[in-house]
């Protein structure tokens, strides 16, 4: 009873937020999920509606996906490589959706190291 009671106060959070988070072809939002094992960022064109870059540590192309998980090391591993295939499409500026999570920990460490790899937000 507890838990439903949580998953729906986070989604009216998550509703309410993206009342007035919106990505545009020009400013993308770049929508970062954590779950219990693995984080997951998007840069999405709400206009058009279509993700136009992904990553996670589920990603393929990475290394030694094995050993990332949803903490700080991995989240700043994560907000690099994100930050490079957004500028690899040509994205540089973006709307941060952190998606009512706190600005602290994994969320501050992977922001911080996309704003080093280059986007601006």
């Amino acid at each position: 009873m507890q838990i439903q009671k949580k998953q729906k106060l986070s989604q009216l959070r998550r509703w309410r937020i993206r009342k007035t988070v919106i990505g545009t072809a020009q400013r993308p939002r770049m929508a970062v999920k954590f779950t219990g094992e693995h984080i997951y960022v998007q840069f999405i064109d709400d206009a058009a509606g279509r993700t136009l870059v992904a990553t996670s540590t589920q990603d393929k192309t990475i290394a030694d996906r094995a050993t990332l998980a949803a903490n700080v090391t991995s989240a700043t591993r994560i907000g690099k490589l994100a930050a490079e295939a957004a500028v690899g499409k040509g994205i540089k500026n973006v709307v941060f959706d952190r998606a009512g999570a706190r600005y602290h920990g994994k969320v501050k460490a992977l922001a911080d190291a996309a704003r080093e790899g280059g986007l601006k937000f």
